[in-house]
């Protein structure tokens, strides 16, 4: 009988599935790091860090679109992984022990998916407001 994947095509199906099981321990600790935030011992800035990276996360609406060569795909591999890492560090080390506990036993909000793409689209409304704003300045000068 004939299978769907040649032997050759083993490797590539296996790291397929190690990106997938990589990228749901991602979506579950950036789940956690939200869960952590709420938590009043997490400090205000690692609150405000914490914020941005978890609406980045789950937005729909890319802080730099995917079709963007290059670019589009570097914010998702910086953003995301390095602002985890870096929330996790400056949360107290109990705060997240705990927060890893309660997002194993539950999934992840719709709610956070919505703020962030909320954010996103007011993130690019200001920058758009800016550059205009910038232009006319620049433009009344001349």
């Amino acid at each position: 009988m004939n299978s769907l994947f040649s032997a050759r095509d083993q490797p590539d199906v296996e790291m397929l599935n190690q990106l997938k099981v990589r990228a749901r321990a991602l979506k579950k600790e950036a789940y956690a790091i939200s869960l952590a935030a709420r938590d009043p011992r997490t400090p205000w800035y690692v609150k405000a860090l914490i914020f941005f990276v978890v609406a980045h996360t789950f937005s729909p609406i890319d802080l730099i679109p995917d079709f963007i060569p290059v670019l589009g795909y570097l914010d998702d591999l910086i953003i995301t992984p390095g602002g985890i890492w870096l929330a996790v560090r400056l949360i107290p080390s109990e705060v997240m022990t705990e927060a890893r506990a309660r997002a194993a036993t539950h999934h992840v909000e719709s709610s956070v998916g919505r703020v962030g793409a909320i954010i996103m689209i007011l993130f690019w409304i200001i920058a758009v407001v800016a550059v205009v704003y910038f232009f006319l300045r620049v433009t009344k000068r001349i």
